[in-house]
C-alpha cells in the first residue's frame, strides 16, 4: 500500500494544499438552521460531502461533534468518513488520541486497521504520555499506509506551560516531540507519513522543523485569528510541508454549497499564495 505521505503529496497537487475541518457545534448547526440532534448533524455532514468531496484533498472531521450524539453520531462519522474516501478525499480524524500499552493499540487498531468501520486514512495523537508510547499507532500506520499527526505547538494559551517547558538537555517539550518525529521520516520519499499539529496563530517561537520531513498541520486559519501570510512568521523553512486547516471560516458559508464551494477556492488561492509551491 502507498504511504499516507504519498498520497497526501499527490492529493494535495491534484486538489490543493488545504485541508478542511468539520466541526459540527451546536452554533453552526443552528446558523445552518438545522436542529442540534442526529437528523441536524446527518444533514451538516451530507451537505459538505455534497459540496466538496471531490474537491477538497483532506478533510478533518473533528470526532466529539459526533460522540456527543452516541452511537448514532458515530454512526454518522463512519457515513462521512466513508462518502468522502469513496470521493477520492482523505480524511483526517481529529481524536487526539493518547495512552499506553494495550489500550493504544486498540485505538491504533480502531483507526488505523482496513477493517475498522472507523478506518481513516490518518489521526491526530497527543505525545504527552511520551512519544514512545504511541508506538502501536506508528506500527498501524507504517502497515496500513497510515498517517499520525502528533500534537507539538498548539495555539491554546495553557498549552505553553508543557510545551515550552524545558527537558534536562535544555530542548523544550515541544522541540523533544518535533525532534521524535522527525526521526520517524528520515529518508522518506515525497514526504513522511508523521506529521505534526503546530498552531497558525502562534507567531515565531523559535522551534527547529526544518528536519520533520512529514506534514505539518496548521489550524487556526480564518475565523481563529491567522491568515495564510502568517504562516510565513510560524514555519520559516518549514513553509513547504505546511497543510493549513480551515473549519468555521469555510462551514460558516453552509449550507449553500455554492457558498461552501466559494469560500474552499478562496482559502485555496491564498495558501498558494503563501506557500509557493506548497506540496507540488
Amino acid at each position: 500500500m502507498e504511504s499516507f505521505g504519498t498520497r497526501l503529496r499527490r492529493a494535495t497537487s491534484e486538489r490543493g494544499p488545504v485541508c478542511v475541518g468539520i466541526d459540527p457545534h451546536a452554533a453552526l448547526l443552528a446558523r445552518w438552521g438545522l436542529p442540534d440532534d442526529v437528523d441536524g448533524l446527518a444533514s451538516f455532514g451530507q451537505t459538505v460531502v455534497d459540496a466538496l468531496a471531490d474537491r477538497v484533498a483532506i478533510f478533518k472531521p473533528q470526532s466529539a461533534f459526533f460522540e456527543r450524539f452516541g452511537s448514532q453520531g458515530l454512526a454518522v462519522l463512519e457515513s462521512i468518513i466513508r462518502q468522502l474516501r469513496n470521493a477520492g478525499a482523505l480524511v483526517l480524524l481529529d481524536a487526539k488520541r493518547g495512552d499506553v500499552g494495550s489500550t493504544m493499540t486498540a485505538y491504533a487498531s480502531a483507526y488505523l486497521e482496513p477493517s475498522s468501520p472507523m478506518y481513516v486514512d490518518a489521526i491526530t495523537a497527543s505525545p504527552f504520555l511520551g512519544v514512545g508510547a504511541l508506538g502501536p499507532m506508528f506500527d498501524a500506520a507504517r502497515r496500513n499506509g497510515g498517517g499520525v499527526f502528533v500534537l507539538a505547538l498548539t495555539s491554546n494559551p495553557e498549552g505553553r506551560a508543557v510545551q515550552h517547558a524545558r527537558a534536562a538537555d535544555g530542548r523544550t517539550v515541544a522541540q523533544t516531540v518535533i525532534d521524535e518525529i522527525s526521526q520517524l521520516n528520515v529518508g522518506a520519499e515525497p514526504l513522511g507519513s508523521f506529521g505534526l499539529v503546530v498552531g497558525a496563530t502562534i507567531g515565531e517561537t523559535g522551534h527547529d522543523l526544518s528536519r520533520v520531513n512529514g506534514p505539518l498541520l496548521a489550524p487556526g486559519l480564518g475565523a481563529q485569528g491567522a491568515t495564510a501570510e502568517d504562516l510565513r512568521a510560524v514555519f520559516g523553512k518549514g513553509l513547504s510541508l505546511v497543510l493549513p486547516s480551515y473549519s468555521r471560516d469555510v462551514l460558516a458559508q453552509g449550507p449553500s454549497v455554492s457558498g461552501l464551494r466559494d469560500a474552499v477556492a478562496r482559502v485555496q488561492v491564498e495558501c498558494r499564495d503563501a506557500l509557493g509551491v506548497g506540496f507540488e
